[in-house]
């Protein structure tokens, strides 16, 4: 038997929010991301606020600076099958 289980899902975030929630837990800024990614601090904001579409390659260059899988900031409510766990 499996000690193991997922976590239940707690809430719902939207993709700009698992941007804002990546970019907080590592203490940087919009600023110092926008610095990191060349990404201008007025596009990460709207993205942040659902205004403006993460788009693939923005993806690719956030995850870069923010050292996680663009699944992550892309993927936010994404959940394995059950079956799928090991």
């Amino acid at each position: 038997m499996n000690p193991y289980r997922p976590a239940k899902k707690r809430i719902s975030v939207t993709v700009g929010q698992s941007v804002r929630i990546v970019r907080e837990l590592q203490e940087l800024s919009q600023n110092d991301l926008s610095q990191l990614t060349g990404i201008p601090q007025s596009t990460i904001s709207a993205i942040e606020n659902d205004r403006v579409r993460l788009g693939v390659e923005r993806a690719k260059v956030l995850a870069n600076a923010l050292k996680c899988h663009p699944g992550v900031l892309v993927f936010p409510g994404w959940e394995l099958p059950h079956d799928a766990v090991a």
